[in-house]
C-alpha cells in the first residue's frame, strides 16, 4: 500500500519538504495549518478567533482535495501559544467542528513563528 500526496492551491504550500496531507489506505494525515492566505502568504486574523477561522479554512480545502470533511475526523491536536487563548479558540472550535460523535482533540503550547497564533493538525478514517 502506497502513500499519496495531497495538494491544492486553495490552501497555503508548506514552507518545507513535506505535503499538505497524505493519504495511506483509508487513514488521511493533514499537517499542521495556520492561518495564512493561501492566495498572498500573509497571515489572516490579528487574533485566536481570526487566524483559529482562517486555519480551519485551510484544514477544510485540504480535506476537500482529498474526498473528506470534518467529519471523517478521529484525531485533532491543537497547538495554542497562549494559555489565554483557550477559552475563544475554544468558542470557535466548538462552532466548526460538525457535530458529534466529536474527534478526540488534544491541546499543546508551543512558540509559533511570527505572529502566529495557532497551528491543528488533523488524523482522518476515511471509508
Amino acid at each position: 500500500m502506497s502513500k499519496t500526496a495531497v495538494s491544492t492551491e486553495n490552501a497555503p504550500k508548506p514552507p518545507a519538504k513535506f505535503s499538505q496531507a497524505v493519504r495511506k489506505g483509508n487513514l488521511l494525515q493533514v499537517a499542521g495549518q495556520v492561518a495564512f492566505d493561501p492566495a498572498t502568504g500573509a497571515i489572516v486574523g490579528d487574533d485566536v478567533v481570526g487566524q483559529t477561522r482562517q486555519t480551519f479554512k485551510n484544514i477544510e480545502a485540504v480535506l476537500a482535495e482529498a474526498g473528506a470533511s470534518l467529519a471523517d475526523a478521529i484525531m485533532v491536536r491543537v497547538y495554542l501559544t497562549d494559555t489565554a487563548h483557550f477559552a475563544p479558540f475554544n468558542e470557535v472550535y466548538n462552532e466548526l467542528i460538525g457535530d458529534a460523535p466529536h474527534a478526540a482533540r488534544t491541546t499543546v503550547y508551543v512558540g509559533l513563528p511570527g505572529e502566529l497564533l495557532v497551528e491543528i493538525d488533523v488524523l482522518c478514517v476515511l471509508d
